[in-house]
């Protein structure tokens, strides 16, 4: 034979071993396989074949469905009434059985064909046994390795599987090489073609929220909580947070004895990337003007219909209010879900001065006032002393 059956049940117990695949999943594979290959070599394609492998001795059987007719016009997919009735004396007109075949010999083709299936198979089982275990973890920070470097995709090793890190999903300005150690976030596991695929990320808020919630053990017991974040990952980032347990300050809880929670956070995603964290209010005022923190914030109006508000900020303060590239008052926006129009205070210098230029004239007109009237004064007093 040019498939030898019982070295095929010794391959199947190496796989699942060196696979760490369940022995029964693997042995499914190999029957779907042998199935087909059966199918190819001696059957016909509308045939429904299983096939069956005994593990301990190394048998392999056959068993065709077939449909119980009173004459046979195709073998492969029919069988007399009087063949089924040798094997079941209830059978009926118009009933399947399954009828055993012991074939003796494969075939080079249907081997060549039952490996390139089991392959095939078994690269598919995988995947799926991967995809059932990392579906669990979605959501969830993971440790992962970079394995390698494809133009501007990254391959990260994360155990038992690899993941993809797409540009869009990389923090900016941050460079990989293999074998480096990095923490991702686990975003999606996509079904396509290939099988199924592991998206992973370090550019998205989810990302940020998860270190936080490693460094803030406060987040578990929801003493406190984060209630939005926006991101520019690299660049900047926002996070408005919440305390829900009377006296415990949000911010300084996020932040550390001596910045130490976050300082952990930003060894991780670079000191590139400047953290804001700032208070979440109900009041959307209150809470624009803290998301444009550090902005002092002299006014805010909002419009009735839209979902806009425009900040006025004393003239000193439009360049902080926007940002550097408008990123600090885009990622408020983003934070608060308002549309900001930063616009400086208009200071009118011109009244003002005026007003204290009549002031002071007025005064020195008093003062001359004053003087000559102590000076008639004197003479008055000078002349009636004389007289």
């Amino acid at each position: 034979m040019d498939l030898d059956m019982k070295q095929l049940v010794v391959a199947i117990k190496a796989i699942a071993e060196e696979k760490n695949l369940p022995e029964a999943a693997v042995q499914e594979v190999v029957e779907q396989a042998l199935a087909a290959a059966y199918k190819r070599d001696y059957g016909d394609r509308d045939q429904d074949i299983r096939v069956s492998i005994n593990l301990n001795t190394g048998i392999i059987d056959v068993y065709v469905t077939k449909e119980v007719v009173e004459k046979v016009s195709n073998p492969a997919l029919e069988i007399s009434l009087n063949d089924a009735l040798k094997n079941n004396k209830d059978i009926k007109v118009g009933e399947t059985v399954e009828v055993h075949e012991k074939p003796e010999d494969f075939g080079r083709v249907a081997a060549q064909t039952a490996k390139q299936v089991i392959l095939q198979r078994l690269r598919e089982a995988e995947r799926e046994i991967i995809l059932t275990e990392y579906e669990d973890k979605i959501g969830s920070l993971i440790n992962a390795n970079v394995a390698r470097v494809e133009g501007p995709v990254v391959r990260v090793d994360l155990g038992k599987a690899q993941g993809i890190m797409p540009r869009s999903e990389q923090i900016q300005g941050e460079h990989y090489y293999p074998g480096q150690r990095i923490k991702v976030y686990l975003k999606d596991v996509e079904k396509n073609a290939r099988g199924p695929q592991l998206i992973v990320s370090r550019g998205n808020t989810q990302f940020m929220e998860w270190l936080f919630r490693g460094e803030v053990p406060e987040m578990e017991s929801k003493a406190v909580e984060i209630k939005g974040i926006a991101r520019e990952a690299g660049i900047r980032t926002k996070i408005a947070v919440a305390s829900n347990v009377p006296g415990v300050d949000p911010v300084g809880t996020f932040v550390g004895g001596h910045g130490t929670r976050i300082n952990a956070v930003m060894s991780e995603v670079g000191e590139q990337e400047k953290i804001d964290i700032i208070v979440w209010s109900t009041d959307p005022k209150e809470y624009i003007i803290n998301a444009l923190s550090p902005t002092k914030v002299v006014q805010v109006v909002f419009e009735e219909t839209n979902k806009k508000a425009k900040v006025i900020v004393p003239e000193d303060q439009l360049s902080i209010a926007i940002g550097k590239g408008g990123q600090n008052v885009r990622l408020a926006s983003k934070l608060t879900g308002y549309e900001l129009d930063i616009e400086a205070e208009k200071n009118n210098l011109t009244e003002p001065v005026e007003q204290v230029e009549k002031i002071k004239t007025t005064k020195l007109k008093k003062k001359s006032e004053l003087e000559s009237s102590l000076l008639e004064a004197i003479e008055e007093h000078g002349e009636e002393k004389n007289a």
